[in-house]
């Protein structure tokens, strides 16, 4: 069977405090087939989102009684979404769950698994939650990509027990300066992009057009895989 490529953006989008249409035109510049989103805002924010890039978008299910874990995958066809489940990370802070949106992904002959994350702000968090994700990412069977803003860089403690399983795609292939945060003078690569086995990254890049400078106060990780 022929290896399929896509293109995975993985972007913190503040929010979309810059306004949907600005974000949705900055993002669809990179002419992604998978974005995977961190703070997406309202659920209303995201869907207008999704339709001005033409993609379908698996995001957190109701919980009314709790606060939203505002991660998303989205994907422009052929690629599909098929299942998709929220995993909420226990001993979070209680003004901001966090968690991974798992999403399979159903393409032209390939299939693969594909989490959006985003890591809290304190280096204990970040390391139990990272060492749940692992052990999640692990227990998958087929190919997988992970991607998201882990709040603290590749030599992070999150960061390096993420490694133990996964290939950083920015160290496999990562071109020009890779850091993602601040967005107008970044300093840190704090936004990342993970593979399993049976992915090949082929180019992994952070755009430094002027729409990034002000779409989000982060980055995107733009990269090119195969799967």
């Amino acid at each position: 069977m022929a290896a399929a490529s896509l293109r995975v953006v993985a972007y913190n989008v503040r929010g979309f405090r810059a306004g949907v249409d600005r974000v949705a035109e900055a993002a669809g510049s990179l002419r992604p087939d998978v974005l995977l989103l961190q703070e997406t805002d309202g659920r209303l924010a995201l869907r207008r989102f999704a339709r001005a890039l033409g993609m379908a978008a698996a995001a957190d299910p109701p919980s009314p009684f709790r606060r939203r874990v505002r991660d998303a995958v989205l994907a422009r066809p052929p690629w599909r979404i098929g299942a998709h489940r929220l995993h909420r990370f226990p001993g979070s802070a209680r003004w901001y769950p966090r968690g991974a949106l798992l999403a399979r992904l159903l393409g032209p002959g390939a299939a693969l698994w594909a989490a959006s994350v985003h890591l809290g702000l304190r280096p204990g968090e970040r390391r139990r939650h990272a060492r749940l994700l692992r052990d999640l990412v692990l227990a998958l069977d087929g190919a997988v990509v992970v991607g998201g803003d882990l709040n603290e860089g590749p030599e992070g403690p999150g960061a390096t027990l993420l490694r133990e399983a996964l290939v950083d795609a920015w160290e496999a292939a990562g071109r020009g300066p890779g850091p993602t945060f601040p967005a107008r003078a970044p300093v840190a690569r704090i936004d990342h992009v993970y593979v399993g086995a049976g992915v090949r990254v082929l180019r992994a890049e952070v755009p430094d057009a002027p729409a990034f400078l002000e779409a989000s106060d982060h980055r995107p990780v733009v990269v090119d895989l195969e799967v």
